[in-house]
């Protein structure tokens, strides 16, 4: 199920000269992870919301499978998990709030033991508040929320912030098994340009609302001097290989973790 956007100009306001984003076309592979970087103020959150119909075009449309996401009977294909999780809760306790999506669009609620697993929390959680939760717990819900009804395409602003490691990690390997295992479509919106580069297949760059660079992410990366001019910085693992290409001659294959460059290193010493 790819996503197109075809011809898509946006006004934040009605008023508005000039636009924001101006004749945008994209295509966005069926069951990939994409991501969307850039400065702060390029468009990213803005971008997100127009593919998930939050916000309308002010002209052009976004097509899944050719079909205008602005349908409301089409909008269950598409689940949004917010920058702040708690900016999406409607309900007191985690069982409530789960449920309360299912009820929305009538799935049964025999699913709620299945999702829980799937994001990999204890049954325990069911009952407690909502403002008791961790940071890591209130993600992990939002994500439950949002596969109760069992989406197609899924969109992440900004997962991983706020979290500490062991979190991050079980939010960044729950991305990796959505996209593997369940063969969704998803695309995520971060500052971390590390995580991006690990975690993706496809980049978007973004800069005052216009497309600079889109492609696979080592693609992108390549093209060191475009975005560097954008203020974006170069993932860590490929600053390490190519400055073992540029001073040791040594050339590595293409690592997206930490775990593969070691591999690698050890391949060539």
């Amino acid at each position: 199920m790819g996503i197109v956007l075809r011809n898509v100009s946006y006004k934040h306001s009605p008023y508005d000269k000039q636009y924001f984003f101006n004749n945008i076309n994209l295509e966005i592979d069926d069951n990939t992870i994409c991501g969307i970087i850039g400065k702060s103020g390029s468009g990213k959150t803005t971008l997100l919301e127009i593919i998930a119909g939050i916000n309308k075009p002010t002209n052009g449309e976004v097509l899944i499978n050719y079909i205008d996401i602005n349908k409301e009977y089409y909008r269950k294909n598409i689940g949004v998990v917010f920058q702040f999780p708690e900016e999406q809760f409607f309900e007191i306790n985690v069982k409530r709030e789960i449920e309360f999506a299912a009820k929305n669009y009538c799935i049964k609620r025999s699913k709620l033991k299945e999702v829980l697993k799937v994001v990999g929390l204890e049954e325990s959680i069911l009952t407690r508040k909502l403002d008791s939760l961790s940071n890591g717990e209130k993600r992990l819900v939002a994500i439950a929320s949002i596969l109760i009804y069992n989406p197609k395409i899924i969109l992440f602003d900004e997962p991983t912030i706020g979290l500490d490691y062991k979190n991050k990690k079980k939010v960044i390997n729950l991305i990796k098994t959505l996209k593997n295992r369940y063969d969704k479509t998803i695309i995520v919106v971060s500052h971390d340009i590390d995580l991006l580069y690990s975690l993706c297949n496809d980049l978007i760059v973004l800069n005052d609302g216009k497309v600079i660079l889109y492609g696979d992410s080592d693609s992108v990366f390549n093209e060191i001097d475009t975005i560097k001019k954008y203020d974006i910085q170069v993932p860590r693992i490929l600053k390490f290989t190519n400055y073992l290409k540029d001073t040791k001659d040594i050339k590595l294959l293409p690592c997206k973790t930490i775990n593969d460059l070691i591999k690698e290193v050890y391949r060539n010493v």
